[in-house]
Formats: structure tokens, sequence, C-alpha cells
């Protein structure tokens, strides 16, 4: 596996590598998990070259305090990558990234009002910095996201239909640990109690699949939302039933053809997401 800190360094390597040979990107924030290990599989059995990054991006962080509570763990992130058959890991600076600051603002019409985009204002507007700058650097043919930042997946796809960029986005499913929590780099900040306690969010969103159809959309809703706040460990931030493509509440089951529950719980400091398909 080869390291590169420089943008100019990678293009350079890539640019060699994209005479003959499909390049596949997967772009993460470190603290890796077996999450990201499904994507890394996933990039090799659909490409040539495997190319990671690992940036903590500050563009997208609303909390200061989230930013630098979030683990940095670069060294063995690097060594997991190697195990795993990663060709390329781009492990930029700050300043690598954003030589100068970047100012665009995106209009992903009501794609980022809600859910992620409500409690975390300028959010999305971060991710598509970063992302559009990854993609501008790297060009990949393919590139890899987890189904957990379910939200996110959309804005990058719509962000990729706007700027009119060539890369295919392919999205793996959620991966859970044992006891249904959704894997995350968060998690590693959880205490033992929170992470027993927060296997409870996955369960609740079980309960709204088992009843889907079943019942009212408000009355699952609301019931998986007292079962997550049921736990003195977990407090709901939001838990909204969509339509897939817009990401806007749906009423009534007849609404979309595809929905899912979305939720955000805090654990303590630490924020959590996840979500399932219900139809």
């Amino acid at each position: 596996m080869k390291k590169y800190v420089k943008v100019a360094d990678l293009q350079s390597e890539l640019s060699e590598l994209r005479k003959d040979k499909t390049i596949g990107f997967v772009p993460t924030m470190g603290a890796l998990h077996q999450g990201h290990l499904s994507l890394i599989s996933l990039c090799r059995s659909m490409c040539d070259v495997t190319v990671a990054s690992v940036f903590v991006n500050p563009t997208q962080f609303n909390d200061k305090a989230d930013y630098q509570r979030y683990p940095r763990t670069l060294e063995k992130d690097e060594e997991i990558l190697e195990n795993a058959g990663c060709d390329v890991i781009f492990a930029p600076s700050e300043e690598e990234i954003y030589p100068e600051k970047d100012d665009r603002i995106f209009n992903f019409g009501e794609l980022d009002k809600v859910m992620e985009g409500k409690f975390r204002p300028g959010h999305f507007n971060g991710v598509a910095q970063v992302v559009s700058r990854l993609f501008d650097i790297v060009n990949p043919d393919k590139s890899f996201f987890g189904q957990k930042d379910f939200q996110q997946v959309g804005i990058i796809k719509a962000m990729v239909r706007q700027l009119k960029l060539t890369t295919e986005i392919v999205v793996a499913p959620v991966v859970r640990e044992r006891s249904g929590l959704a894997m995350s780099s968060r998690n590693m900040l959880l205490t033992e109690n929170q992470r027993i306690e927060a296997a409870k969010i996955f369960q609740a969103l079980s309960y709204a699949k088992e009843q889907a159809l079943k019942a009212s959309i408000d009355e699952i809703r609301d019931e998986a939302t007292r079962r997550i706040n049921a736990s003195p460990e977990l407090d709901v931030e939001y838990l909204e039933i969509v339509d897939a493509d817009t990401l806007q509440p749906v009423s009534e089951w007849n609404d979309s053809a595809e929905i899912f529950a979305c939720t955000a719980v805090h654990a303590g400091k630490i924020r959590l997401i996840d979500n399932i398909r219900l139809k």
C-alpha cells in the first residue's frame, strides 16, 4: 500500500494507474471499523485500484467540541487499510485540502433542511465541499459510501448531479455490531453501559419495520421514539419516517413507494444515527 499526503503526488500516481485500470474511492474520516472495511472489500471487488482517504473535515462540524472530540487514529487506520488490501491511502492536511478558504454554498433544496440538516446547520454544505474536493483530486470511476449515512448519500448524489461529475456512487448496506448497533467511529467514545443501551436504537427501528403497514405512521414513529427514550442513557433528537428520495416526512403508507425510518440519538455527548427501510 502506498501513502500520500500531497495532492500532486497522489495525482501523479493515479494518472499512471488510470491508463489501464479503474479507480475506486472510499472517503473516510478515519477511526476505521468493519463498516469501512465492507466498503473497501466492495471497492476491491468492483475496481482495479482501491484508494481510501483519511481526513477529518472541519467544515462539516457545526459543533467545534464535536470536531475536537472526533477520534483520530491514523497509524492504526493505515495498518487496518493495508491488511484489508487497500492500494493507496491519502491522508492530507487541512491546508492540502483547503489551500484557500472554500466559500462555496450548495443549494440542495429541501434535502438538507430536514433531519440532520435541521439539527446540524451547515453540515451538509461542508460535506459537499470536502467530497467534491476529494472527487476532484482522485477523479474516481466509482465512489463507495455506507447506507448508515442515509441522508448524506442523498446529498452526495444530488451534488454529483449538480456538478455533472462522472463518478458512480455505490451504496453499501449498514454494518452492525452483534447487538444491532450500527457501526460508527463514534462508538468507541461510548461508555460500556451506553454501548449496551444504544442497541435499543436498532431494536426500536426493527419494531418500526415489523409494524410497517400494520399501524399508522404517527403511531409507529411515536412508539419507536418512546422505546428509545425509555433508556436513561438515550435521548432521541429526531425520529422521522421519510420518502427515500426526497427525504421529506410522509404521513401515509401510500405517500411513497420507498419509505425509511431515520433517527439521531444522543448517548450522553455522543450522537448516533441509524436508519432502516420500512417499505
